[in-house]
């Protein structure tokens, strides 16, 4: 559901926007009150023949009383507005501005918590980016330590096993190499799309028989980031028909339909079963493509999270049999490369596991 104009006015501005209480009217209201004082005392002056200096002392004073509270009311949360902010600037997210007005100060106290839980949020991100970054780079560089001690110590030979060891070692720190080069990407805005007309089927059928090899190949092993090492699912292909062409950036749908599949592998259970189906889309050159998994599925409650960064997913166990949790990203960078293409992704229902829909627009409309 959008967030759109009316959503957002329903939020900081109750009654459809109109604030019985708002600043506006309380300084409104003061100067009638003070005018009104001032009348109400001239007129007793004149019925009771009192002196009009007194009535005008006494309207002074009663004037600033009202204004010194209307004012007391205005700088207090302003106050402590500022003493949040300055808790924010020093790092410090847990505080909060309390919520108990019904003006413009109410609205900016919801902004300022709001804009604390975002960076308390991505505070949290950057510290699991952190530890994922490092618990990642700890196990292969300690392997290809031990590897190059071994072989300088001439405790092992420098022969074809043991140095194929040390290059799948090599191969998983380039792997978080790529994933975090993709983050980059991400942060830095729109990568210019190398768009073209291609089939469908061969395409396909050459990123699923590339998944299938690098998951035989790093069987034994730990998984790096962004692979998995599952040899027991099957992957499948439907496409219809099988002449379908599409336009799009090869590169970039690559990064799309891998990460798709290395995450229902990871949720698979044994020995199941992970399809990639491709349809014609309603646009010339659009096509659609579904990821099915047999996993156990995605809450509902979860659906618009799945595609955040350092999501790994809220099910009591997301991961098959030698798979690890990888670093989160997966969803992310495939979200990034669809918006990359104007297209659309999503959870989608389905009876059983997990459905992921994404739909690339193709051709861009010729201006009529």
């Amino acid at each position: 559901m959008s967030d759109g104009p009316a959503a957002r006015r329903g939020q900081g501005q109750p009654w459809g926007g109109v604030r019985p209480f708002s600043i506006k009217t309380k300084l409104g209201a003061l100067v009638v009150i003070s005018v009104l004082i001032t009348t109400g005392l001239s007129m007793i002056a004149v019925h009771t023949k009192t002196e009009l200096r007194f009535i005008m002392v006494f309207s002074m004073i009663a004037t600033l009383l009202i204004t010194q509270f209307v004012a007391h009311s205005l700088t207090a949360p302003l106050d402590e507005m500022n003493a949040v902010a300055r808790s924010i600037s020093h790092g410090d997210y847990t505080r909060r501005v309390r919520e108990n007005r019904r003006d413009e100060l109410g609205d900016l106290a919801q902004t300022i918590n709001r804009m604390a839980d975002e960076l308390a949020a991505q505070d949290q991100q950057r510290k699991e980016l952190v530890a994922n970054v490092s618990h990642e780079l700890r196990t292969p560089i300690a392997g290809l330590r031990a590897v190059l001690e071994n072989i300088v110590d001439g405790v092992t030979e420098a022969d074809p096993e043991t140095m194929r060891t040390a290059l799948k070692q090599t191969e998983r720190l380039g792997r978080l190499v790529e994933t975090l080069l993709d983050l980059s990407r991400l942060d830095n805005g729109v990568v210019p799309l190398k768009t073209r007309r291609f089939e469908v089927w061969p395409y396909l059928a050459g990123v699923l028989k590339e998944a299938n090899m690098v998951a035989s190949v790093r069987a034994g092993i730990a998984s790096g980031s962004g692979g998995h090492t599952r040899t027991d699912v099957h992957l499948s292909l439907d496409v219809s028909p099988p002449e379908l062409t599409a336009h799009a950036d090869p590169e970039r749908l690559h990064q799309v339909v891998a990460n798709l599949i290395d995450n229902a592998v990871k949720h698979s259970p044994p020995h199941g079963r992970v399809t990639v189906k491709a349809r014609r889309g309603p646009q010339p050159e659009s096509l659609e493509l579904e990821v099915l998994d047999e996993g156990p599925g995605i809450p509902r409650s979860e659906w618009h999270r799945v595609f955040e960064r350092f999501n790994r997913g809220a099910v009591s166990r997301p991961h098959g049999p030698g798979s690890d949790g990888g670093t989160g990203l997966g969803l992310a960078i495939a979200r990034w490369a669809v918006d990359l293409h104007g297209g659309r992704i999503g959870v989608a229902e389905s009876e059983r596991g997990c459905r992921i829909l994404v739909t690339l627009p193709g051709l861009p409309s010729s201006p009529s």
